[in-house]
């Protein structure tokens, strides 16, 4: 029987599972794990009183260069176990391990920044616009772009293209926009009712989209098939173990851990940062989205390079859709246990920018495929985006 298998380029179970298990329990993984976790045990014990109390500015920009860098390669860890479950459960339950990951890792970096010293009310909508303009402008811009320019004009599924933007629009104009004109407060925050019900119906509104995505509308996320000869062989992939899926999901538990511990610290000296360097407030927001994304990001630019236009545009919108449903309401109720202020209406400038990039998103993915100019301008929104950050 596994002969058979050869025969029709499919791994039999034991050989699968013995690569999985390599793959999984490899050098570079058990490393990252050590040098993560050691530097986590070194900044919860003796280097957290450098954090709070550095002698000088030289410490403090040294402990805040190695704390990124522990994120960023634990985020990498983190992304790349998502990716190998990803392959393992197929599409769209794999970006969707991807992106709910993500958001967990963001959601811990927004509440340390929410509730460290400088107490800051306007870190979740400046995170929550940094994602978008980074992800929907930055990084499909240049998925579109590369993929368009190696391989032409990209096809991808419209439908599910659609309800994705449906749901961005309605999430970010709500939390984003709305709160700018309303009559109950003059700060672009919420009163307790308004907060509680954006938060619930947030949620269940993602809670729904999740419900069909992963069932009764899972084909509409999925890459459109070409046609292929009648006699070409499918492609299958073995299935995994119940216990490679349980280890792959343990490393994934152990390598997110860290970055959970190393939140609040880092929180601290971004604060400190920009009090001390006069930098704009927003560049707190810019600092979580690109932690967070950039691993995603690179995922995304590799699909499209690999000629998966579908699988880039599911991490992208995706991961905003998961950003705008679920990191929102869990900032507010953050904001509402502990009594922390939470200012989300955006600026006018900033305001007109998400209304441009919606429109930019209903043109680009509503044409039969997706062409180099739809991402060079969104690179250029990407770009005015940048030059606001720093002349509002």
């Amino acid at each position: 029987m596994a002969r058979a298998a050869r025969d029709r380029g499919i791994p039999s179970a034991s050989v699968a599972e013995r690569s999985d298990w390599r793959a999984m329990l490899s050098r570079s993984t058990l490393v990252t794990l050590v040098v993560v976790w050691a530097a986590t045990i070194f900044f919860l014990t003796v280097g957290h009183e450098y954090v709070v109390h550095p002698p000088n500015a030289a410490v403090a920009v040294g402990c805040f260069v190695v704390i990124l860098g522990v994120i960023m390669v634990a985020a990498f860890g983190v992304v790349g176990h998502a990716e190998q479950l990803a392959e393992k459960v197929g599409e769209p339950f794999g970006t969707l391990i991807l992106t709910l990951t993500v958001v967990v890792i963001e959601v811990v970096l927004i509440a340390s920044v929410m509730l460290g010293p400088g107490g800051s009310a306007t870190i979740g909508r400046d995170s929550l616009f940094a994602v978008m303009m980074i992800i929907i402008n930055g990084v499909l811009g240049l998925t579109i772009l590369l993929g368009a320019l190696k391989f032409g004009p990209q096809r991808y599924n419209m439908e599910g293209a659609s309800i994705y933007i449906a749901m961005i629009a309605a999430l970010s104009l709500v939390t984003l926009v709305l709160p700018s004109f309303l009559s109950s407060t003059s700060d672009g925050s919420l009163v307790p009712l308004q907060s509680i019900g954006i938060a619930v119906l947030s949620a269940a509104l993602y809670g729904f989209f999740l419900f069909m995505q992963t069932g009764a509308d899972r084909g509409l996320f999925l890459q459109p098939v070409p046609d292929r000869a009648p006699d070409a062989p499918a492609v299958v992939h073995a299935k995994p173990t119940p216990s490679a899926l349980i280890v792959r999901s343990a490393l994934l538990v152990a390598t997110v851990l860290p970055i959970v511990l190393l939140a609040h610290d880092l929180g601290i000296l971004v604060d400190a940062g920009i009090e001390r360097t006069g930098a704009p407030a927003a560049l707190g927001g810019v600092i979580i989205a690109v932690i967070v994304f950039t691993p995603e990001a690179i995922t995304a630019v590799r699909a499209a390079l690999a000629d998966e236009n579908q699988r880039a545009l599911n991490l992208g919108l995706g991961a905003f859709v998961s950003t705008v449903g679920l990191t929102i309401p869990a900032i507010l109720v953050i904001g509402l246990i502990t009594g922390q202020p939470v200012i989300l209406g955006e600026s006018p400038s900033n305001m007109v920018l998400i209304c441009i990039t919606l429109v930019m998103t209903v043109i680009t993915y509503f044409a039969p495929r997706t062409t180099a100019v739809h991402g060079a301008v969104h690179l250029l929104l990407f770009g005015v985006y940048g030059i606001l950050i720093f002349a509002p």
